[in-house]
């Protein structure tokens, strides 16, 4: 009896491995053939192995607290396909969600989704191309690299042509291949990087991007390369004023400037809180930090929902390379100390920062950071008063309704489980990721606790992306 359970068990998991390749056929069919791209409640269902899209819809069925198979996806999946949609991205798991709830019959599947994305199907959204430029190529330099590639696929959005250090020496040039290739945190890169020493250039997934060296921003041209139009991703830390990163608009070929780093006299800028600024007639913009990031999504439903009297903001954040490897001199008190040794309590401008995108909370915020030995993955928690009376049930359920339908979707992750740490959301899209098992709120249903994870590289860096989407004017139509 037991060798014959297992055999029906072992023949049920060949069936879902098969149904598992068809999906992601279509799923890699639809990014190839028509930049169209499959999510599943946000989480990328591209470059992912078929066991981390079933893990996919395990988490889906957690979020919507619904059952969702690859059973049910795999038909909407090649409805999409068949329909031919084009540069769109498309939330899968919502179209299933919404599927079941509407209890349609499965001929009728295909008209389900040619109704739900009919606007899609009117609107081709034929994209311009945009040409980047990466200024620096630091840590988060090499993600929105390997990003831009990732995504990139039929070419429509955003195309990596130039990545400029202070050296392009066959030795630097070789260097930067290899750091980009495999990262300490992030892993290897799931895609191809060769080295052209003769052009000075990489050869990355078959495409040229050209090794220029300069000393100030103001100095290339970049016309010479082809370069037309371009967006400049300033992401040195050097130039953090609008003087300063004035000096790329100088430079032939260059159009706008995004800075990976909080600016002074520029936007600074939260996707999906206020990015719906003057685009057309302002050049230079800033994506602010990650730790701003990372709560100005949760104070945004907040503030708007129950209202802020007051509050403090604590970042445990992970050392990064401004701290000292040992103990050694530093310019910042504490600094100094081996970062991977010691917790170190440090400032944080977050608290302030926030304002900038909900000027509502201006002087209401109080914030500090602690840098801990870990090196990636960080955690902000926030202790607010508010003004409207709330409990535990209604603040999760707040934030998860932000997460699951409102202009956030793409920023705030609703996690139910009970057993994350750190190194678990290393990777993570969403720069706030919402930790609603540790949320607390007090018998007077005035003062809450807030715990807010987020990947200070990674995160962030998808936010970097979605602001220069934006600014470029090459977002693709969004189905979430």
């Amino acid at each position: 009896m037991k060798t014959e359970n297992y055999d029906n068990e072992l023949s049920l998991w060949i069936e879902k491995e098969k149904t598992l390749s068809e999906l992601s056929n279509v799923v890699s069919r639809l990014i190839l053939e028509h930049a169209t791209e499959l999510v599943m409640f946000r989480n990328r269902m591209t470059h992912i192995t078929k066991s981390e899209i079933l893990n996919l819809h395990d988490y889906a069925a957690n979020f919507v607290k619904q059952d969702i198979s690859v059973h049910q996806t795999l038909p909407l999946a090649k409805a999409i396909l068949e329909l031919g949609i084009k540069n769109a991205k498309i939330d899968l798991g919502k179209l299933a969600y919404e599927w079941n709830k509407e209890g349609s019959s499965n001929d009728k599947i295909n008209d389900f989704v040619k109704n739900k994305l009919s606007a899609f199907i009117k609107d081709e959204n034929n994209l311009a191309p945009k040409d980047v430029i990466l200024y620096g190529f630091g840590r988060i330099g090499r993600l929105v690299a390997r990003e831009l590639f990732l995504q990139d696929n039929a070419g429509g959005q955003l195309r990596l042509r130039a990545i400029v250090t202070r050296s392009n020496s066959e030795k630097d040039i070789s260097k930067r291949a290899s750091l980009l290739r495999t990262d300490s945190v992030h892993g290897v890169f799931t895609g191809t990087v060769k080295e052209d020493f003769e052009n000075k250039a990489l050869i990355i997934n078959g495409r040229t991007v050209n090794m220029i060296a300069a000393k100030s921003p103001d100095t290339i041209d970049y016309t010479d390369y082809g370069i037309q139009d371009a967006l400049v991703i300033d992401n040195t830390g050097v130039f953090r004023n609008k003087e300063a990163l004035s000096l790329h608009l100088k430079s032939k070929g260059v159009a706008k400037v995004l800075l990976t780093a909080p600016g002074k006299g520029v936007p600074n800028i939260v996707f999906g809180v206020n990015h719906k600024v003057d685009v057309d007639n302002t050049f230079i913009f800033s994506a602010a930090s990650c730790t701003t990031n990372a709560i100005t999504p949760i104070l945004e439903v907040v503030e708007k929902q129950l209202g802020v009297v007051k509050g403090h903001l604590e970042t445990i954040h992970a050392y990064t390379n401004d701290q000292n490897l040992v103990d050694n001199m530093h310019s910042k008190y504490r600094r100094g100390r081996a970062a991977a040794l010691n917790m170190v309590i440090t400032e944080t401008g977050a608290g302030k920062a926030v304002t900038k995108a909900i000027p509502s909370l201006d002087g209401k915020l109080t914030s500090s950071a602690i840098r801990v030995p870990t090196p990636n993955g960080s955690l902000a928690i926030l202790n607010l008063t508010v003004e409207k009376e709330t409990n535990l049930e209604d603040i999760n359920n707040l934030i998860h309704d932000a997460a699951f339908d409102s202009e956030l979707v793409e920023q705030i992750r609703f996690s139910v489980n009970n057993e994350l740490v750190s190194s678990d959301i290393v990777g993570d899209s969403c720069p706030s990721i919402y930790d609603s098992p540790a949320t607390q709120v007090s018998n007077d249903g005035k003062s809450i606790v807030l715990y807010i994870w987020y990947d200070n590289e990674y995160g962030y860096t998808r936010q970097v992306l979605r602001l220069a989407k934006h600014i470029a004017k090459v977002r693709r139509n969004c189905y979430y």
